[in-house]
């Protein structure tokens, strides 16, 4: 992963952002050394968004599960008429 300062980030910005888009690689802003962001091609981005998404909704499933608290796929067919 790629590096900057705030301030080499902030005076080459569009360059940043191009060099993320072309290689497909994040780069880490830094200041003092610490992360404070990151720039992240924007379909890098929706990839790891849907994949959250999907990892709670697996979360939420297997939660329902334990308690119980579920209807199964061939009840919500049948009850919207889908099979």
């Amino acid at each position: 992963m790629n590096e900057v300062a705030v301030s080499e980030a902030r005076n080459r910005l569009a360059e940043v952002i191009e060099e993320t888009r072309r290689s497909g690689e994040p780069v880490t802003v830094t200041r003092h050394g610490r992360r404070v962001a990151v720039i992240l091609d924007s379909d890098a981005f929706d990839r790891l968004v849907d994949s959250a998404d999907d990892a709670a909704d697996r979360r939420e499933l297997e939660a329902a599960r334990f308690d119980d608290d579920y209807v199964p796929w061939d009840e919500v067919k049948a009850a919207l008429g889908l099979e």
